[in-house]
């Protein structure tokens, strides 16, 4: 059974950049959207189907509400269908480590071309969004959007997948409360997020 997550601070008081997610003391609980030829398949053999493509850029994201800002609560094209996938916190890390940000930024790397050095041989990219609320309007910090290219792709399909499972259902029943006005019950159909255990060193590479 997961472990309850303590309370997230009041928006205010929580860092500009920070993982926030599903866990347990094993596993990382990460979202995607997809059409139903693929994300059905998924959650039904959980694992990722052949018409999955391992050699494109997948991004993952440990924010639920995000999300559904970037798939429209599951109603657009090509994201009908939501997944959570739940995938070992130790390929988790190993992307976070070798990650590159997919952005320069100053201070944080010597010079420009040393970041698209650092950026075309990274097997993973962090771009860092502003969270959303039960409206999906901007909060004052970030998620974390995690992408995956080659050998991470090819992993995160093969290796560190753990279950699939379709929450195209909740996501629809939370979008239903939100419209109704009743943010109270749409919260609590919310899946519960904490801030993410961080070992020393792992955001270093992509924390602005």
């Amino acid at each position: 059974m997961s472990p309850t997550p303590a309370p997230l601070p009041r928006a205010g008081h929580e860092p500009t950049h920070r993982v926030r997610a599903r866990h347990t003391a094993t596993t990382v609980t990460v979202y995607q959207a997809y059409p139903p030829e693929i994300g059905l398949p998924a959650a039904r053999d959980g694992r990722f189907p052949a018409a999955w493509k391992r050699d494109r850029m997948t991004w993952i994201k440990p924010s639920f509400l995000w999300m559904m800002y970037r798939s429209g609560w599951g109603t657009k094209q090509g994201q009908e269908t939501v997944l959570a996938v739940e995938i070992t916190r130790e390929g988790f890390e190993w992307a976070l480590r070798r990650a590159c940000l997919s952005h320069y930024e100053r201070g944080l790397h010597p010079d420009r071309a040393t970041w698209q050095r650092e950026l075309r041989r990274a097997p993973a990219r962090v771009q860092w969004d502003p969270e959303r609320d039960l409206r999906l309007a901007p909060l004052p910090y970030r998620s974390l959007q995690l992408g995956l290219a080659g050998e991470a792709a090819e992993l995160y399909a093969d290796r560190w997948t753990v279950s699939v499972r379709d929450m195209t259902g909740l996501a629809h029943d939370i979008h239903a409360l939100v419209r109704a006005g009743d943010l109270p019950g749409a919260e609590r159909l919310l899946p519960a997020e904490a801030p993410y255990p961080e070992a020393e060193g792992l955001l270093d590479r992509v924390r602005t």
